[in-house]
């Protein structure tokens, strides 16, 4: 892949479908240049690539795992050759696998665990730590850098699934990795959001759309309706516009009200 941008360019972890589409989707039309990160072949990916490009986005693939080191080291090359060594502007961690099998938390496996937690922190950490070192070396060449962080997490951070604790354990991490990294960068003058989604209709929930259905008819969301990945997206555009400037640090939830305690 090259292609030298003097756009803003972000980067989207698991960005070909799902949650990070969606997000993609409203960077492209906010004018970002795009590096779409994810597991399968490029020619796989063309068609929601095609659509990104068509609402006028210059785009890359970086194909990669970010759960090993080999993978994240192929990500940081593609996107390095479609910046031409420039740093990013924008990381959004956002990739995440749910368990393949939701086993109770006394029956889950240890390769279960592992999965979930190398995929959905350990990967997001290092990737991330990668990443800011070369925003902050951009920052002290040009004090007016524009670099960001953002987070996709989910209320699975603080509501609890006893047959999926694998998915919730990397989620509280998660948003602490969020808390530790806006500490270190704040007074560089790049801000960590985190954002934190609810039940958003994806690939990833269509095994339990009869239950969601039937929880959401029965009132679980204040806002009787699925979250769409379009959502996200637009949470998310308005943290990389700097909509929020002096809220580093902060959660954003976007859960249709699905936690605020109600008698």
């Amino acid at each position: 892949m090259s292609q030298v941008t003097s756009q803003r360019v972000a980067l989207i972890t698991g960005g070909s479908r799902g949650i990070g589409f969606g997000i993609a989707e409203k960077l492209a039309a906010e004018k970002w240049d795009l590096v779409i990160n994810g597991m399968r072949p490029e020619s796989d990916v063309a068609e929601p690539l095609g659509k990104l490009r068509a609402a006028g986005a210059s785009v890359g693939y970086a194909q990669g795992d970010i759960a090993t080191n080999e993978g994240r080291a192929a990500i940081l090359a593609a996107t390095k050759a479609f910046t031409g060594g420039g740093a990013l502007n924008l990381l959004v961690n956002n990739a995440g696998v749910a368990p393949k099998v939701r086993a109770d938390i006394l029956e889950m496996s240890e390769e279960s665990y592992d999965r979930v937690l190398d995929t959905n922190l350990k990967g997001a950490f290092f990737l991330t730590q990668a990443v800011v070192k070369d925003m902050l070396a951009a920052k002290e060449k040009d004090a007016t850098f524009d670099a960001k962080v953002v987070n996709i997490t989910s209320v699975s951070a603080t509501l609890v699934s006893v047959n999926r604790g694998e998915y919730c354990i990397a989620k509280a991490g998660f948003g602490m990795m969020s808390q530790l990294f806006a500490a270190r960068l704040g007074a560089a003058g790049i801000p960590v959001y985190e954002v934190r989604p609810g039940v958003i209709k994806t690939d990833m929930t269509a095994a339990v759309t009869e239950k969601y259905d039937k929880l959401i008819a029965d009132g679980l969301f204040v806002q009787p309706r699925w979250g769409f990945p379009e959502d996200i997206g637009k949470a998310v555009a308005a943290l990389a516009r700097g909509d929020l400037p002096y809220s580093t640090g902060q959660v954003i939830m976007v859960d249709g009200g699905m936690t605020i305690p109600r008698l």
